[in-house]
């Protein structure tokens, strides 16, 4: 499987309601790393990556095959 960035109008929609929320609430570790996984095309690379290993993993010790 291979990386595919999500749709640009929705990580601007994540990133306004970012902004909206620390508008709101002030920044906090979560939101900010919204904003880092909104503005960062490498970031969200690296955290689909993480997602797949987990993934792998996890169908690993559970003895899950794909089709």
């Amino acid at each position: 499987m291979q990386f595919k960035d999500y749709d640009a109008n929705k990580i601007a929609d994540k990133l306004k309601q970012v902004l909206e929320f620390e508008a709101k609430y002030g920044e906090n570790t979560t939101s900010k790393g919204w904003k880092k996984w909104c503005n960062d095309i490498n970031y969200r690379k690296s955290e689909w990556q993480w997602r797949q290993s987990i993934a792998k993993s996890h169908a690993y010790k559970h003895n899950i095959t794909s089709n």
